[in-house]
């Protein structure tokens, strides 16, 4: 297939995102808004044209040679060493295993239908109109504003926060089994850590759990800051799980964590560096 158009993605009669104001458009954004604002999490079902979907399944099946993948126990917050500040039942210092994979952002092909779908103009506005804000911008960082990630067969990514306000994933390829996505909405605030909630999770309670089975086309909008979140373990036999990742900002030049971005990628380039030390914390969560 040749360069890919928005009507190439998109069923432009079912969600018509090249026409705001349209009654179906409008319609599309009442309801993921409805969904944001009372739970963090929109599905907006079958958003991608099936052909479409399988083009960048195969883009991601040619560049997963390039996935980092990792195991390592930690807790929610990304942190893997003991804090003796805290007690021993705490979600501070509770650690269960992640393992999976990301595709870096600078695997793929600037002219490939990822890059090609992440930046369609028509797309962002549609999603900043879902998230209620004003503009959106590509993440700028150079690995982890557009990737893809992996869940092989035996992996999860377990319970954890996002440090960014809000993620965009779409489901490319689901597992024949398990691969799903879990969370807790709101289980954090500003102004309360949550933690007596937290542990209930992670210890197995299932109180304010809510389990989505999504399918391939599905582009999933959520809040991930306060909302506890996972996918749940691929067991041995299934095929992959794999998703990808839009990662758009309110403001232009973000760059991620020197932290994070060495767990998920394994390792950083200097444009995190130089971010890393001119930071500004948005709030005092622990991460």
């Amino acid at each position: 297939m040749g360069a890919m158009k928005l009507a190439d993605f998109v069923d432009l009669d079912t969600y018509p995102i090249d026409r705001p104001g349209s009654d179906d458009y409008v319609a599309a954004v009442a309801a993921a808004r409805d969904g944001l604002r009372s739970v963090g999490c929109a599905v907006v079902t079958n958003l991608i044209r099936a052909a479409a979907v399988a083009e960048l399944a195969a883009e991601i099946k040619q560049e997963k040679p390039t996935t980092h993948f990792s195991m390592q126990t930690m807790n929610p917050y990304f942190h893997t060493e003991v804090n003796d500040e805290f007690p021993e039942r705490h979600p501070v210092n509770t650690f269960i295993e992640r393992s999976s994979g990301f595709i870096p952002g600078d695997s793929w092909d600037p002219a490939g239908p990822m890059n090609r779908l992440f930046r369609i103009p028509e797309l962002v506005e549609f999603i900043a109109e879902c998230l209620e804000i004003p503009e959106l911008y590509p993440y700028a960082d150079p690995l982890a504003g557009l990737t893809a990630n992996i869940l092989d067969p035996g992996q999860q990514f377990t319970w954890h926060f996002d440090t960014n306000d809000f993620a965009v994933t779409l489901l490319v390829q689901e597992a024949d089994e398990g691969g799903l996505f879990e969370y807790v909405p709101a289980i954090r605030s500003p102004k309360d850590e949550g933690f007596e909630r937290i542990q209930n999770v992670l210890d197995g309670g299932r109180e304010g759990v809510v389990t989505l089975e999504l399918r391939p086309g599905d582009l999933q909008i959520f809040r991930g800051r306060h909302s506890l979140h996972a996918v749940t373990r691929v067991p041995d036999g299934s095929r992959p799980r794999h998703a990808a990742i839009f990662a758009y900002t309110a403001e232009p030049g973000v760059i991620g964590r020197v932290e994070r971005t060495t767990q998920l990628f394994g390792r950083v380039l200097p444009a995190h560096v130089e971010a890393e030390e001119a930071r500004v914390r948005s709030d005092a969560l622990i991460d």
